[in-house]
């Protein structure tokens, strides 16, 4: 599940992972997007069911539905917007109730804009992850497709772990 404040860069993310595709005007997405992936990991095949939960206050009631059926959550904050972070403990207690104790990893976007734009440092987005007992924490462009691969591998495999954990 991908979930944030709107225009973080969610569907970016997913559309270049799924597809390798970028589109620099994007549209909101209403409600949400459903994409699939299937993958090798660890020698296994692996499908994916990508859930894009359209992140405008609006929209907010339907989290807690999502939340019931994910084993995983990206939560995406823009690195160029300080105020993306400030309803990040709200987005996780959400995921936390309906949907227990699975992994959430707290995810920089926008990256490449980071040089003159950037108003969070890696470091503070490292202590808001800690702070809120996140699972992980990266940074990616996906218009540069940096880190976007990378980042489905490392939550993949601590889905993997963590169901595997529970039998």
């Amino acid at each position: 599940m991908l979930i944030g404040d709107a225009s973080v860069g969610k569907t970016s993310f997913t559309k270049r992972y799924c597809y390798n595709l970028f589109n620099p005007s994007e549209r909101l997405t209403i409600g949400v997007d459903f994409h699939v992936k299937t993958i090798d990991l660890q020698g296994k095949k692996i499908k994916l069911q990508i859930w894009d939960v359209g992140g405008e206050e609006r929209f907010r009631f339907l989290l807690p539905t999502y939340c019931l059926g994910a084993n995983a959550a990206f939560l995406l904050y823009d690195v160029t917007r300080s105020q993306t972070l400030d309803n990040i403990s709200e987005w996780t207690n959400i995921v936390h109730q309906k949907g227990g104790d699975i992994p959430i990893m707290l995810v920089g976007s926008k990256i490449d804009l980071a040089d003159d734009q950037r108003e969070v440092p890696r470091e503070h987005g490292i202590e808001v992850a800690e702070k809120n007992n996140m699972a992980s924490f990266a940074e990616i462009s996906s218009k540069t497709g940096q880190n976007v691969n990378k980042t489905f591998e490392v939550l993949t495999e601590m889905t993997l772990e963590k169901v595997h954990s529970n039998r």
